[in-house]
């Protein structure tokens, strides 16, 4: 009986084609044995970092922003920071200098002041700038992380022409969120700026 060959004999190279191209390379597989697909690799190249910086200039820790479904997924991990809590935004320019000056108010100068005010401050009061993020928990190691989501900023925000910086402040956020009991004339221009954080602490410029 004759034998017909079959057609892995006759075309060696169609089943393989058919998959990945003749002579084509297979995708690399990922640790673990899973193949990265190509939009896995593109998220990872577009996360945006800062590194966190004291007014000394020691590193203090990193943030990361990651786009996640029409939002940003943001992510801090810190150390060699004052035990507590501690109010954390992002600021509308990405310049952290020590002892500088306020571009709103030349007049004043301190610690990252270069940075200006909260992102997305304009005309409202702090709790809703776009920049108000949660605040942050140091131990008493001083270490600290915090993970959270917000659809309040946006990558063109973070890297606009004057670019962006995040900031660790001295003290706790209240968000400007002060009783009537406590202040029945409401509160004072300082808390509705900035909910009494305190001073600037660390600092790190976004960078793509």
């Amino acid at each position: 009986m004759r034998r017909v060959p079959t057609l892995s004999v006759l075309f060696p190279c169609l089943i393989p084609l058919v998959a990945t191209g003749c002579g084509a390379e297979a995708p690399a597989a990922a640790p673990g044995g899973e193949v990265a697909s190509e939009s896995e690799s593109a998220d990872s190249d577009d996360e945006l970092t800062a590194s966190l910086v004291d007014p000394a200039g020691t590193e203090v820790g990193t943030v990361s922003f990651k786009d996640e479904e029409g939002a940003l997924e943001v992510s801090v991990e810190v150390e060699g920071l004052p035990p507590g809590f501690h109010g954390f935004h992002v600021h509308a320019v990405g310049l952290c200098e020590p002892d500088s000056v306020n571009p709103a108010n030349p007049a004043m100068t301190g610690d990252f002041l270069s940075a200006g005010g909260h992102l997305g401050g304009g005309e409202a009061d702090h709790g809703a700038h776009a920049g108000d993020l949660p605040v942050l928990y140091v131990d008493q190691s001083g270490a600290g992380t915090l993970t959270t989501v917000t659809d309040a900023l946006s990558r063109e925000d973070l890297t606009d022409d004057d670019g962006s910086a995040v900031m660790v402040h001295a003290d706790r956020d209240n968000y400007a969120n002060v009783p009537e009991r406590y202040a029945p004339a409401g509160a004072d221009e300082m808390t509705r700026n900035t909910g009494d954080a305190g001073g600037r602490i660390a600092c790190g410029t976004v960078e793509g």
